[in-house]
């Protein structure tokens, strides 16, 4: 599986938070129809079939990508690495 940028599944998610915003503020066939989109499409990016993974997943895979970009910002600490 390709792993999707950090942007991109931030993007992703914030357009599916929106649309289930959008559905519970009021419901019609478009809102419902967003909803389902948005969550298929983070739930193709994850690997997963259900979107309540795709969201733990993509939470695991923004935290990685976080963790990761720690470890590679340089230390002007000066000290000393044991």
């Amino acid at each position: 599986m390709l792993l999707p940028t950090p942007a991109d599944l931030r993007a992703a998610l914030s357009r599916y938070a929106d649309a289930v915003i959008e559905d519970e503020r009021r419901s019609t066939p478009e809102t419902v129809r967003q909803r389902e989109d948005t969550a298929y499409t983070l739930c193709v990016m994850t690997g997963v079939s259900d979107v309540r993974e795709a969201l733990s997943t993509a939470d695991t895979l923004l935290s990685r990508g976080a963790s990761a970009a720690e470890a590679d910002r340089p230390d002007h600490s000066g000290a000393v690495p044991v």
